[in-house]
């Protein structure tokens, strides 16, 4: 049986908090439902929830399984908006209508389009899916690491995966800015490349953290 829009929403949320918040069960107010809501009945019936009677709810395995789907589509949502269509503003919102059609595989070949990103936008991490337990590359990938580009090859910069503020701060007061053309020009020693009409030089790991979005393949 498919799962509504609107418990999937639902579905997220429980997520978040309990997979990514560490919260074992979620209070059924803070969802500002109440148990006899089309949503919550929904997942009931479905077997995707346990309701106590303290107003506590719990994911069960079905709906672990549902959330995690739902959480992923979402994200690779978001990140096949900024990355590729370029979109800037209201993507969250925009995600939010584009999740529900990444259904039956379409999300595993957006994953591999996007090169099996492990981050949205924001930094959240993205759940891993099949494509990327088995490493498959059935589509060339369009958001490449700066490491993994050809010699001359040319893009722009997508985003960064890097949690060390330090050195997300010392990329950006290089100017090395989302959105910025990019060519790589020399991959040793150092990763060599050129950014508007300015030449930097970073190693390996920097180059690692540096996604790019490919004009030229």
């Amino acid at each position: 049986m498919e799962i509504t829009e609107d418990a999937e929403e639902v579905l997220e949320r429980l997520w978040i908090c309990s997979q990514e918040h560490g919260q074992n069960s979620i209070e059924l107010e803070s969802l500002e439902l109440d148990k006899d809501s089309p949503e919550i009945q929904e997942l009931l019936e479905l077997d995707n929830i346990d309701l106590f009677s303290d107003s506590k709810i719990v994911l069960k395995y079905e709906g672990y399984l549902n959330a995690k789907n739902v959480v992923r589509r979402h994200r690779l949502a978001e990140r096949l908006l900024v990355d590729v269509l370029d979109k800037k503003e209201g993507v969250h919102k925009s995600a939010c209508e584009f999740e529900h059609i990444l259904h039956d595989g379409v999300d595993d070949k957006v994953c591999i389009l996007l090169g099996h990103p492990r981050t949205c936008p924001h930094g959240n991490p993205i759940p891993k899916g099949e494509c990327c337990r088995k490493g498959q590359k059935e589509v060339s990938s369009i958001v490449e690491p700066l490491s993994a580009l050809k010699l001359n090859q040319k893009g722009k910069i997508a985003y960064f995966e890097i949690q060390d503020n330090e050195k997300l701060q010392k990329l950006m007061s290089m100017g090395v800015l989302p959105g910025m053309p990019v060519t790589l020009v020399q991959s040793y020693p150092s990763y060599v490349f050129d950014l508007d009409q300015t030449r930097y030089a970073v190693d390996k790991e920097m180059a690692d953290y540096i996604f790019v979005r490919i004009e030229n393949r």
